[in-house]
């Protein structure tokens, strides 16, 4: 079967139970810090071993996070991603947009 992989963007709600270690993943992106040209996102970039995040399985490496328990993440600066991710609690509710891959058309 051959078949071209498209991408299309998901929007999906995790919660995660923040542990010793914090939540397990770091971030880069903000207005002030761009990681990708022209889109200040806030991306996730490591998923730490044995985290919450690694333990949940969702999120992914290359995540964009939109919101944080209803905080939007879009607009802001690195530093206030940051603090509140730090601030947030221990119960935490992330708004991602994911990348799926979906194979369209047989050749």
């Amino acid at each position: 079967m051959n078949g071209d992989v498209r991408y299309l963007s998901e929007e999906v709600e995790i919660q995660l139970k923040r542990g010793p270690t914090g939540l397990g993943f770091n971030i880069v992106g903000g207005i002030d810090q761009l990681y990708i040209s022209k889109d200040a996102a806030i991306i996730v970039t490591k998923i730490k071993p044995d985290g919450a995040a690694h333990t949940d399985g969702r999120l992914q490496e290359g995540d964009k996070i939109l919101k944080i328990n209803e905080h939007d993440l879009r607009n802001i600066t690195h530093q206030q991603a940051v603090e509140l991710f730090r601030n947030a609690g221990d119960d935490v509710t992330l708004t991602i947009l994911q990348q799926v891959g979906v194979v369209s058309g047989c050749k």
